[in-house]
């Protein structure tokens, strides 16, 4: 489990606005929020405003956003974005003919590494 501070109204804001930079950045570039992870203490911190209504809010150990869009050959792109100072993410291409249950077990698996990434590092919310 990755170990946090207390929040400071001074965190809050900054995680709020480091959320809107990384989704303006994404949207930018064609990418759309999927999913929001956020662990319990962050969840309570935010608003509902803060995302898009397509998108789903789940429980985390580790505060990171996902992002899809289409890529070349028929492909889908998904992109796993740790909310943080330090830019950190993890990429994967699924092709056309992936079956769900598969595109959402490699997704985890990248959830796992981000999780043993972050809990070895630097990259810690808030701050």
């Amino acid at each position: 489990m990755v170990k946090q501070k207390p929040w400071t109204c001074t965190d809050v804001m900054n995680l709020i606005d480091r959320i809107k930079e990384i989704l303006a950045t994404y949207e930018k570039h064609g990418w759309r929020l999927r999913r929001a992870l956020l662990r319990p203490e962050t969840r309570a911190e935010l608003t509902d405003e803060s995302w898009s209504e397509d998108a789903s809010i789940e429980a985390g150990e580790l505060d990171a956003l996902w992002f899809s869009r289409s890529s070349q050959q028929n492909r889908e792109a998904w992109e796993l974005r740790l909310i943080s100072a330090t830019q950190y993410a993890l990429f994967e291409i699924f092709e056309a003919h992936e079956p769900e249950a598969a595109r959402e077990e490699v997704r985890r698996e990248m959830e796992a590494r981000m999780r043993e990434r972050v809990s070895r590092s630097e990259y810690q919310v808030p701050g």
